[in-house]
């Protein structure tokens, strides 16, 4: 955590001390601990998680509000808090009025006007969102070194969800489907007499992820980020994930990506793929992946997720029949391109050209506000095919 935003809980914690909540050091230690947990860019995680520690009585909830409110915002150049106002009923929202200009400093011997003690407490705001907001939007490839290794914390901080799929199997729980053999061996406690019916439910799991990476040349300023993310990805799940990677020729590093040092991982990686940052051949890896893995790990209802520009210099028409192939074969395929952050961006590569009509989804990759955007749309997944562009094969007569 930040040195400036401790320094923002623990004068946070002293204003609500102050308008009568029971906040202590312990109290404020748990909140230091419970935000490593929650993820900081999000508002209403933020609110919540305080909320929960630190307000404990009901009356105390409309007081917390109001002080939240007029303390986490990003305030104008030299703005001063009333604190007295969180005291006062209000209807209308706080305004924030600037510091009045510094008074020219007494000469010597002046005399100066006692504190007024009535006065109520007035405390300076600092910034504490504006500048993870500024890193949220930044791309990855105009990273410095200091903001590259905030970006990792973030990315580690992630939380993967993954819509689950409806399986064949049952399980015990209430719903229309009666369970008779279950119900049969609980009635000979009784002599035979039914006396419960026991009912079953469908079992529910999530679908296993399936990451195609492009580490060709032209994705070498994103290759070690995305990397990162795939490997934050494998560690926040808790189905298989399976990652390949990519430029002349096809690499699966699933097992590299799983060890416990992100570091290590990447290290490893670098050392199992010969063409790293060579040229690109998106038709053949996809083609190999296709009839080496496809059986192996599309499995299951799984969701690919292809990285790549677009850029390739192997056969279009070879690239466009495997990634109709691809999508046939798993319950959706998602195109994650770094460009596509760029408001001038037009898929017009022969690649992009090729892959395009066989994409259930066609998202940017470029800033951590397109992972989270990512994060959101696989949580969202449910059991229901996506409607395909392409034409459904027809069988050989």
């Amino acid at each position: 955590m930040s040195g400036q935003l401790l320094h923002n809980l623990l004068l946070f914690g002293r204003i609500l001390r102050g308008l009568g909540l029971e906040v202590n050091p312990g109290r404020m230690v748990d909140v230091v601990q419970a935000l490593e947990h929650v993820q900081l860019g999000q508002r209403s995680d933020f609110y919540h998680a305080l909320r929960s520690l630190l307000a404990q009585r009901r009356e105390h909830l409309p007081l917390f509000d109001q002080a939240f409110e007029l303390f986490w915002v990003k305030p104008a150049e030299g703005a001063l808090l009333d604190m007295g106002a969180l005291l006062r009923p209000r209807r209308t929202k706080p305004v924030f009025v600037p510091a009045p200009a510094a008074a020219p400093e007494p000469e010597s011997g002046a005399d100066e006007a006692p504190p007024d003690p009535q006065a109520p407490p007035v405390v300076e705001v600092t910034q504490t969102f504006s500048t993870h907001e500024l890193l949220r939007r930044k791309d990855f490839g105009d990273l410095s070194g200091e903001e590259l290794e905030a970006i990792k914390r973030l990315m580690r901080a992630l939380v993967w969800r993954m819509g689950q799929r409806r399986t064949r199997r049952r399980q015990p729980g209430g719903s229309a489907y009666y369970d008779l053999r279950r119900t049969l061996r609980t009635s000979l406690r009784h002599g035979g007499e039914v006396l419960r019916w026991a009912q079953r439910q469908p079992k529910y799991k999530p679908r296993p992820v399936v990451v195609i990476a492009d580490i060709s040349g032209s994705m070498e300023r994103y290759t070690r980020l995305l990397l990162h993310f795939i490997y934050s990805m494998t560690a926040g799940l808790a189905q298989p994930v399976y990652s390949f990677v990519f430029s002349t020729r096809l690499t699966n590093v699933t097992r590299q990506l799983r060890g416990r040092d992100v570091d290590r991982a990447l290290d490893e990686v670098g050392r199992s793929v010969p063409d790293w940052s060579g040229g690109t051949r998106i038709g053949e890896a996809v083609h190999s992946f296709n009839f080496e893995w496809g059986r192996r790990v599309l499995r299951r209802g799984a969701v690919v997720l292809f990285i790549s520009d677009g850029w390739d210099r192997g056969d279009a028409a070879l690239l466009k029949s495997e990634m109709a192939r691809l999508q046939r074969n798993c319950q959706r395929l998602v195109w994650l391109n770094p460009l596509l952050g760029s408001p001038q961006y037009e898929p017009l590569t022969r690649g992009m050209q090729a892959a395009l009509p066989h994409i259930d989804n066609f998202l940017p990759v470029h800033n951590l506000a397109s992972l989270e955007q990512l994060a959101a749309q696989l949580e969202r997944l449910d059991g229901a095919r996506p409607a395909r562009r392409q034409p459904a094969l027809q069988p050989a007569l």
